[in-house]
């Protein structure tokens, strides 16, 4: 069996530093660095886990993104750290294989040997194909898990065509055995997605939200962060002007704010426990503009990640208030649950008895009140429909 550390190669100590030791309390004095092959971070009582991994090999259009992992610590380096006390390591970047599946190989396994030990892998891209190889390492872990894509496109693809950064989600829809549950995306832009896309989509009762729609409700945008076991955040979702690093960016999409609360929602999701940032591009970037960006989502993840209020339901089942909703038509009432220590809300989907195994961890679903009063308005809230149709 291939030893954990022999999947790195050390981050270069002068990416630290400068020259110079870290300022106290930064991320770079307080994160567990892997520098020199004889002192590998110990994994024991971490929590998060950085690895970068710079493959490009497939990426469309955005060569010179295998740069960003070192581009993007020396950001995330200086950052201060948030009102916390964290326990994380960077193990490094993983070595390039031979061929771009020995690097999908190699992602694949340490995600895999972090997600059992309850570690959480904070991937820094390269390019976003690598989401599949994130997406394989949670064979095993889980029967069935939830994908949540910021993006301003789907990246289904052509069949046809050969895998790459384009059609990694359609890769995955494909792929035998198939453990995707859901698939998410927030952000895209229309005239970015072949209609037939769209309605593909939507056969498979997938959520997609428009950039627009997501703009005017960011809040809106918790509640599917909160469902997801993985991110995979592609640069290209934020406009030009905030994130020029990027060979596909355009002059629309998310501004750094709206994507740094998306993060932060993610971070605070108990669920969710891998998250990767792709397509950061140094080549094409404007005075690291981009790279400290890409820092300052992960800041946002990091401080999310310690501000979560482990309420996934259900610990105690008095710090929740249960709501019973009855529908005109509807055989049995909708039920509500909304939590008394971070004032969310799920909502109960009710499955066939015989999948339970498979289904259990999809039928208590992430909502937000505006699902809470559609349902006194007796109608039907569209994420308990989509939901109640892949589990039926």
């Amino acid at each position: 069996m291939t030893e954990f550390s022999d999947y790195f190669e050390p981050v270069d100590p002068a990416i630290l530093k400068d020259g110079e030791a870290p300022l106290k309390n930064t991320l770079g004095e307080i994160i567990d660095t892997y520098t020199e092959k004889d002192f590998f971070p110990v994994l024991e009582e971490a929590h998060i886990a950085f690895l970068g991994v710079g493959e490009e090999r497939r990426a469309h259009n955005n060569e010179g993104c295998m740069h960003a992992p070192d581009a993007v610590r020396h950001y995330l380096y200086r950052l201060y750290q948030g009102n916390y006390k964290g326990r994380m390591v960077d193990l490094g970047n993983i070595r390039p294989g031979h061929n771009v599946e020995d690097t999908y190989f190699a992602l694949k396994e340490v995600v895999n040997r972090l997600l059992r030990v309850q570690i959480v892998p904070v991937i820094i891209g390269g390019s976003q194909d690598l989401t599949f190889a994130q997406y394989l390492g949670y064979e095993e872990v889980h029967n069935t898990i939830n994908i949540v894509a910021v993006d301003n496109s789907f990246d289904l693809g052509d069949a046809d065509s050969s895998f790459g950064s384009k059609n990694w989600l359609g890769k995955i829809i494909l792929h035998q055995p198939n453990h995707l549950f859901n698939f998410s995306n927030i952000g895209y832009q229309t005239y970015l997605v072949d209609p037939k896309g769209v309605d593909l989509m939507s056969k498979l009762n997938f959520d997609t939200y428009r950039l627009g729609f997501v703009q005017k409700n960011i809040e809106e945008a918790e509640p599917i962060v909160r469902n997801a076991d993985v991110l995979s955040f592609d640069v290209s979702a934020i406009r030009q002007s905030d994130a020029p690093g990027n060979a596909n960016a355009g002059p629309n999409g998310l501004y750094g704010e709206e994507a740094c609360q998306i993060l932060r929602y993610a971070g605070m999701s108990d669920k969710l426990s891998s998250v990767g940032f792709y397509e950061t591009n140094p080549s094409q970037d404007l005075r690291g503009t981009t790279s400290h960006l890409t820092a300052q989502l992960i800041w946002y993840f990091i401080d999310g990640f310690y501000n979560r209020k482990r309420d996934f339901p259900f610990k105690n089942i008095a710090d929740y208030s249960k709501y019973r909703v009855s529908i005109k038509g509807h055989k049995s009432e909708l039920v509500f649950y909304k939590s008394h220590i971070s004032e969310r809300w799920w909502m109960e989907v009710p499955y066939p008895g015989d999948k339970r195994l498979k289904y259990e961890r999809h039928h208590l679903v992430p909502c937000s009140y505006k699902d809470y009063e559609t349902a006194c308005k007796e109608e039907m809230p569209d994420r308990w429909w989509q939901t109640y149709q892949k589990l039926s």
